[in-house]
């Protein structure tokens, strides 16, 4: 229960005086979930990238990775997907694909 709403007595008089309710709880509106990712459209994706591989872009990258060229593959990554944020995500991503291929050739 939420520490601003009072408890009531159900009692007519005193400090807690009123008839006793269950407060309601509202539906969580549908307009929190954007951005929500769900499990069929993960699927979907995954599948999507196991057939299609990666794009020209993120082979670069992770050649830039190799190189130890970090920052230039957080450039090249802003200068395709727009914002820096989303940049550095796939960066991580592209390392994580590089650590899954060195796991998988030993």
């Amino acid at each position: 229960m939420p520490k601003d709403v009072k408890q009531k007595s159900g009692l007519i008089l005193g400090i807690n005086a009123g008839h006793q309710v269950t407060p309601l709880q509202p539906k969580q509106r549908i307009s929190r979930m954007k951005g929500h990712l769900s499990k069929r459209t993960a699927f979907v994706r995954d599948i999507v990238k196991e057939v299609s591989g990666l794009a020209p872009y993120e082979r670069r990258v992770i050649e830039l990775l190799r190189n130890s060229k970090d920052k230039r593959a957080r450039k090249l990554a802003k200068k395709r997907l727009g914002t820096f944020g989303r940049a550095k995500r796939k960066v991580d991503e592209m390392t994580k694909v590089i650590a899954e291929s060195r796991r998988a050739g030993h």
